[in-house]
C-alpha cells in the first residue's frame, strides 16, 4: 500500500526514527543500500520499501514512501544468479522512471496532483526503454555494418563486433556528456553525488550528518554509469559468439540477448563492489569509477540533507519490519543500481 506524501521541515526527520549509531549495537541486519538522484532529490531503496524525498518551491522536504515487490527483493529470485539481475534491473527501471516524474512535479509545485504510478509512468517505462535500446544497441549494430563494407571486414566478425562495442561506447559517453550540459541534469547530477556520498559515509559507519557525508568521495562502486560501462564491454563478447547474422537477425538479438548481458553484468558489478579491498578489482574498477565524474557534480548541503532524509525513512523502515535488528551494510547484496 503506498503512502501518501509526508512534507516534512527542510532537512528535519521525524524524531521517533532510529539512529543508525545506535542501531548498530544490536544484532545486524545485512544488506546494501541503494538508489538514484531524482528532479531536486533522490530515491534511496531498500529491502522493504523505497523513499523518495524531494525539495519543493517552499524550501520544504516532501517524502513519499512505498513498499518494494517482496518477491523480487527478499524472495527465492533474489539468491538466483543472473536471474536477479534481470528482474531487479527491470523493477528499478520502473521505479527510477516513476520517481523521476512524481520528483518533477514536487519540484515544480505541483504536490496536489502528484501520482507515483498509473498508465502514464508505464508508457514512460516503455519509451524509454524503446528509446535506449534504439540508441544504444540497434543504432551500433547498424553502424557497425555500415563500417564494416566501408573498411571490408566482410571477413573479420570479431573485429566488426570490436567496432560495434566502441560505437555503443562513445554513444553512452557522448550522450551522458551532452546532456550533463544541460542546467537541469547538472542539478540533477549534484543529487547524484549527494546520493554517493551518503551510500559511502553509511557504509563507513559515519554519521549521517550533512558536515560528515561531504567528506566522503562522488563515485561508487555499485553505480548505473559504472554499470554501463560493464553493459559495452560484455556486450561485445556476447555477440561476438554470434558472429555478424543477416541484419533482421542482427538486430532482433541485440534486443533478445540485453536481458543475458544485464544479468552477466549486474553479477560482475555484485562480485567486484563485494572485493574492493582488493588491489586487481580496484584497477578492473577504476575505468567505472573515472567514468562517473560524468554524471556526479559535487552537491550543496541542502542537497546532502535530502538525501540523507531518504536514506533515513528506509532505515527506519527495515527497523520497523525487523525491530531489535540493526540494519548494516552488506557488500555481497547489492543493491539496484545507482541511476
Amino acid at each position: 500500500m503506498v503512502t501518501s506524501a509526508a512534507t516534512l521541515a527542510s532537512g528535519v526527520a521525524a524524531e521517533s526514527e532510529p539512529s543508525p549509531s545506535a542501531a548498530r549495537e544490536k544484532k545486524p541486519l545485512k544488506f546494501s543500500y541503494g538508489g538514484q538522484a531524482v528532479m531536486e532529490g533522490v530515491m534511496m531503496r531498500g529491502a522493504h520499501s523505497v523513499a523518495v524525498a524531494v525539495r519543493n518551491p517552499k524550501g520544504e522536504i516532501v517524502v513519499h514512501e512505498q513498499p518494494v515487490n517482496a518477491a523480487l527483493y527478499r524472495g527465492p529470485i533474489s539468491r538466483i544468479p543472473f536471474l536477479r539481475g534481470m528482474t531487479l534491473l527491470w523493477d528499478a527501471l520502473g521505479l527510477g522512471t516513476r520517481a523521476l516524474m512524481w520528483s518533477a512535479d514536487v519540484a515544480l509545485g505541483e504536490e496536489e496532483n502528484v501520482s507515483f504510478s498509473g498508465p502514464l509512468g508505464i508508457g514512460t517505462v516503455l519509451f524509454a526503454l524503446v528509446f535506449g535500446i534504439g540508441l544504444f544497441f540497434l543504432l551500433p549494430a547498424a553502424a557497425a555494418g555500415g563500417v564494416e563494407k566501408v573498411l571490408g571486414l566482410e571477413h573479420n566478425e570479431l573485429l566488426t563486433n570490436v567496432v560495434e562495442g566502441v560505437i555503443r561506447l562513445l554513444l553512452i559517453i557522448g550522450y551522458i556528456w551532452a546532456i550533463g550540459r544541460m542546467p537541469d541534469v547538472a542539478r540533477i547530477f549534484q543529487y547524484h553525488g549527494a546520493e554517493h556520498k551518503t551510500i559511502n559515509a553509511y557504509e563507513a559507519g559515519a554519521p549521517l550528518t550533512p558536515e560528515s557525508v561531504a567528506r566522503f568521495p562522488l563515485e561508487h562502486p555499485r553505480c548505473g554509469t559504472g554499470f554501463l560501462l560493464v553493459v559495452a564491454v560484455i556486450s561485445v563478447l556476447v555477440f561476438s559468439l554470434l558472429g555478424r547474422p543477416p541484419l533482421v537477425w542482427l538486430l532482433l538479438s541485440r534486443v533478445l540477448l540485453i536481458p543475458v548481458i544485464a544479468g552477466i553484468a549486474y553479477e560482475y558489478i555484485k562480485f567486484t563492489a563485494a572485493r574492493m579491498n582488493r588491489p586487481w578489482i580496484r584497477a578492473l574498477v577504476a575505468p567505472s569509477l573515472a567514468l562517473q565524474k560524468l554524471t556526479t557534480n559535487e552537491p550543496t548541503p541542502d542537497m546532502l540533507e535530502v538525501s540523507i532524509l531518504a536514506l533515513q525513512r528506509v532505515l527506519a523502515a527495515e527497523q520497523a519490519h525487523q525491530p531489535g535488528a540493526a540494519v548494516e551494510p552488506e557488500a555481497e547484496e547489492v543493491a539496484a543500481v545507482a541511476r
